[in-house]
């Protein structure tokens, strides 16, 4: 291949590249994120490199491991495919004229997210990013499937130096296409009033669907707490087909005044919809508040936590801290999920970085009935998240608020590669449709 130069990266900062790229004098660099053999495939590279004149190009692979071949697919890339994780696979071809030019613009401070700030740059200079549907390359390594630990990574305690210069060098990719916004500080008005316009200040929202192993768990968590106010629990069953209807109902003959069943007319319902019918139901709380069938509170005195927080605040939208555990309990590591990476000043940036904001869930009831999560069973609360974040200031809460089983029936459970692609391209998505929206308030 007389136009790409291939080269195995070994450094993480921007020096790093600037002297590779000083060094290269092909039209391509190929850059192999690896130490494994990788293997090219003839000629298609340069083939459809200069027929589609890209400035980054990636492809699928195949992975080679005990002699056995595995294809992996990747994610397609849009605009909004700005989280710093994103999987380009082990082989990553930049034009060399590109990737010069995007690291003058770049600080020589950035010591170990510099290819992420390289390809950002790319981008922002209106460079062409093609992903190639097919392999093109054979790496003889085993993936590594740890969906876990890859999930958890950017709030790693070990990870933090890393996600700090991500966060500033993703802040500095937003001012420069203009998508930046200042810190946003805006309460909601008559916060009081409003409330007292609900029978009840919380209402917990528990969606199921077939667990009937855990939903008595996590329904006696909401209703055990202790609270200084009137709160309801409300549980929407999405038509489950084991016994978890009759688990709800039994819990229901000993909880009447405090326990709603709602059972939707609709078949088509995901995660999102079941919230919208419960949130728009007239006995839904002031302040609505999240908790999985499969996970329960971690003491009686979270809701209290949770209004504390709401009354002093006067915020749209809360969110908390939770404990990973097996099915029984029992800690699961990275441990505590409190995202401390947040800050007032710019957590509304980075939330469009990283993969998720954290739980429990917690939204002021009026504003989520104008603004209703989108129909689906993935990412439902992270579109409410920032969409709110893009005007309301988001409070948090950094001390566990409960614990979150991840067990074989958990629907996070080793999900296939073909639906995490799923996933991360509709978080993708979302956060495509919110950088556009800030760059409307920014008037560009």
């Amino acid at each position: 291949m007389k136009n790409i130069f291939f080269t195995r990266i070994n450094g993480s900062g921007i020096e790093h590249y600037r002297t590779l790229f000083q060094n290269v004098d092909t039209k391509y660099a190929a850059l192999i994120f690896s130490d494994a053999n990788i293997i090219p495939f003839d000629q298609e590279f340069e083939y459809f490199l200069e027929t589609l004149n890209v400035d980054i190009c990636y492809s699928d692979f195949i992975s080679i491991s005990d002699n056995k071949p595995k294809r992996v697919n990747l994610c397609e890339y849009q605009f909004g495919s700005v989280r710093d994780d994103f999987d380009f696979g082990f082989c990553v071809i930049i034009r060399t004229d590109a990737a010069k030019k995007a690291l003058k613009q770049l600080s020589d401070d950035i010591k170990l997210a510099g290819f992420y700030a390289l390809r950002l740059q790319i981008a922002a200079n209106g460079g062409k990013i093609v992903h190639i549907p097919q392999p093109m390359y054979t790496v003889c390594k085993s993936v590594n499937d740890d969906f876990e630990s890859k999930n958890f990574s950017y709030v790693d305690p070990k990870n933090r130096n890393y996600q700090m210069e991500a966060e500033n060098v993703f802040t500095n990719y937003l001012k420069f296409i203009g998508a930046y916004l200042p810190e946003r500080t805006l309460a909601i008005e008559n916060f009081d009033n409003k409330v007292a316009e609900f029978e009840n200040f919380i209402s917990v929202i528990i969606p199921v669907k077939n667990r009937e192993k855990t939903i008595g768990d996590a329904i006696r968590s909401a209703l055990n707490q202790q609270t200084n106010f009137k709160y309801n629990v409300i549980v929407v069953d999405n038509h489950s087909t084991d016994n978890t209807g009759l688990e709800i109902k039994k819990i229901l003959t000993e909880n009447p005044d405090k326990l709603v069943h709602l059972i939707p007319t609709d078949l088509h319902l995901g995660i999102g919809g079941c919230w919208n019918f419960a949130v728009n139901n007239p006995k839904c709380g002031a302040i609505a508040v999240q908790l999985d069938s499969d996970d329960l509170y971690i003491d009686q005195n979270v809701l209290q936590k949770i209004a504390n927080k709401f009354i002093s605040d006067k915020c749209a939208m809360l969110i908390g801290s939770y404990q990973l555990a097996d099915f029984n309990l029992n800690p699961l590591p990275p441990g505590v999920i409190n995202h401390s990476e947040w800050t007032q000043e710019n957590g509304h940036n980075n939330a469009l970085r990283i993969n998720g904001l954290g739980a429990p869930r917690c939204f002021f009831t009026p504003l989520l009935r104008q603004n209703p999560l989108p129909n689906v069973s993935y990412g439902e609360d992270y579109a409410a998240a920032i969409k709110i974040t893009r005007n309301y200031r988001l409070s948090r809460i950094f001390e566990p608020l409960y614990v979150c089983r991840r067990w074989v029936g958990n629907s996070d459970n080793n999900p296939s590669q073909d639906t995490i692609n799923k996933n991360n391209f509709y978080k993708d998505f979302l956060r495509t449709v919110e950088i556009e929206s800030r760059r409307n308030i920014n008037n560009l």
